[in-house]
């Protein structure tokens, strides 16, 4: 004897998933808001912001997306550090975004009072933080300005979606996802940019609007990582590792942790994946590093 599904009491033509905490009406994943204790439906959400005595900025789902704005003001820092360390507003560099620019392995020369000194840098060589700065370094404003835009569209609907700890231990994943990519493809070539930590929002959010029932070639998400694939091989100088490897972390993980959600209930479950595959790719950035001489991938 089979189970009637229970569909969603807003849209009628998409499979309920779990019923508002408040009220008990079925809803859908695209209805959901995370509440302290389970889902509110948007009726509820609205109703508790109408009775709230202070209005704060908010998103759509009425959560503010703290972790997103407190990763678009740590890249606005390590610019600023870029700038008061040398670097220029056009094309980044500076002394901090040397020391911390994801580079597998690489030769620094400066110079001395009896010639040039000669030095081992890089993931290789011990630096191991490199994994992660270098996607909190760009090469410059505009690079700053377009990973910040899609970082801030993207990072904050799926805050609302996943919670703020789920969602940063995605972010974090992806980031050393696309890191993983570099070193993989090209760990001798100083990379710098968050690109690959938003490439894997993007694979995320896709994998989220799916099982939600939204169609993503209507509502934007799919022509937007159509045209970001088409601009990493197009355009010189973006790093395909990162892009590609972002994307594909983003597409796995963020369908693991959206059927764990379905499946257990409990979001510190995907949590907890989410921080062991990370440390899991960070172990394998490392063993890519140390065979920088001879790239594991090459395009």
């Amino acid at each position: 004897m089979s189970t009637p599904i229970t569909t969603c009491y807003k849209h009628t033509d998409r499979a309920a998933g779990v019923s508002c905490q408040r009220c008990a009406r079925p809803i859908c994943p695209s209805c959901m808001t995370q509440a302290s204790v389970g889902f509110q439906c948007p009726e509820c959400v609205r109703a508790g912001r109408r009775s709230s005595p202070v209005m704060r900025l908010r998103d759509l789902s009425g959560t503010r997306p703290i972790v997103t704005e407190v990763l678009i003001a740590l890249n606005l820092l390590a610019l600023f550090g870029c700038l008061v360390t040398g670097g220029s507003i056009g094309g980044g560099g500076g002394t901090l975004s040397d020391r911390g620019l994801l580079l597998g392995y690489g030769i620094e020369y400066s110079s001395s009072p009896g010639g040039f000194l000669a030095r081992e840098i890089g993931v290789a060589t011990g630096q191991w933080y490199r994994i992660v700065t270098g996607a909190f370094l760009h090469s410059g404003l505009l690079h700053l300005a377009m990973n910040m835009l899609l970082l801030y569209l993207l990072g904050s609907q799926l805050e609302s979606l996943l919670g703020r700890a789920r969602y940063l231990a995605l972010y974090m994943a992806c980031l050393v996802a696309g890191s993983l990519g570099v070193l993989l493809v090209s760990p001798a070539t100083p990379t710098v940019g968050a690109s690959g930590a938003v490439f894997g929002l993007m694979g995320a959010a896709v994998i989220a609007q799916r099982r939600a029932g939204i169609d993503v070639w209507r509502n934007g998400i799919g022509a937007l990582v159509v045209i970001n694939l088409l601009l990493t091989f197009a355009s010189p100088g973006i790093s395909k590792g990162a892009h590609l490897a972002g994307l594909a972390g983003g597409v796995a993980i963020g369908a693991l942790v959206l059927s764990l959600d379905r499946a257990v209930r409990a979001p510190w479950v995907g949590t907890l994946v989410c921080i062991a595959l990370t440390a899991a790719m960070f172990a394998g950035c490392l063993w890519a590093a140390d065979h920088w001489a001879q790239p594991i991938l090459r395009f």
